[in-house]
């Protein structure tokens, strides 16, 4: 079978589009396989999005990750999957569904935003010394969506990211099914941050909901207010702004969406 996909990516998250849903079973095998950087066209995850209705302007939005599993929640995907929907059917604003759970999405050109929901954030549970670090790194829990692990720190630079994210998960339960980001504040409304995503082989060279977790953690930490808006500088050099909405604990999340080509898989 041959499927046309195209290749996209949000702020330096890759990702294969592909539309119309199959059993998810048979994408989950196929994503690894599919996002290989080495052996297949190369990703971070396979996106299969398929519209609920021409007229309703709802897409269900499902995330495989490199290593087959499935994201509960990945805003770059969403941002992608709505500029998509955008090309295939017009809708500049639409509702995306991704893990059963709606985010609304705006389609500006070739900006992007989408809504994440942000929970409370939890006790510290995950210390790490890191060498050059004055003290332990404390690492807050929040899930906005996902599962982040942040932690604040005075230079991203200078932490030996790789080796750090491999130690947490060795040794604490917490950080092996999250998502762990550094952050620092840059002055102003400005962050930069480092992520490691769960299901990913390699740091990230952006993570949106990341940028929101980020977000989250330094305001409600008293080092800035997210009300008026956040840059979020990462790893790509394209950064993402996360905005606060008048709800609360919603966010949104936006960015630039970049199409890098279009292909055909040979799923036989």
């Amino acid at each position: 079978m041959t499927v046309a996909f195209r290749k996209v990516h949000g702020s330096g998250n890759d990702f294969l589009m592909v539309t119309g849903f199959e059993d998810e079973r048979e994408w989950r095998a196929l994503g690894p396989r599919l996002c290989a950087r080495r052996t297949g066209v190369g990703a971070d995850g396979l996106v299969v999005s398929t519209a609920v209705g021409e007229a309703s302007a709802v897409l269900n939005v499902l995330c495989v990750n490199q290593d087959g599993s499935v994201a509960t929640l990945c805003a770059n995907a969403l941002r992608c999957a709505a500029w998509c929907a955008f090309l295939d059917h017009g809708w500049s604003t639409m509702s995306v569904v991704m893990a059963g759970t709606p985010h609304d999405a705006v389609v500006e050109g070739s900006h992007v935003r989408v809504t994440v929901e942000a929970g409370d954030i939890g006790p510290e549970r995950v210390a790490s010394r890191h060498p050059g670090e004055a003290a332990p790194l404390g690492f807050d829990a929040v899930r906005v969506g996902a599962k982040h692990l942040v932690a604040l720190v005075d230079d991203v630079e200078r932490i030996d990211f790789p080796a750090l994210v491999r130690r947490l998960r060795a040794r604490e339960p917490a950080a092996v099914d999250t998502n762990i980001s550094v952050v620092q504040r840059l002055g102003g409304r400005e962050l930069v941050i480092r992520t490691h995503e769960n299901g990913a082989q390699e740091e990230a060279l952006s993570c949106a909901s990341g940028a929101v977790a980020a977000a989250v953690v330094a305001a409600r930490c008293g080092t800035l207010e997210a009300s008026g808006g956040v840059i979020v500088h990462n790893r790509a050099g394209t950064p993402l702004t996360v905005t606060a909405r008048t709800e609360r604990s919603s966010y949104w999340v936006g960015g630039p969406v970049t199409h890098v080509f279009d292909g055909k898989l040979d799923l036989a």
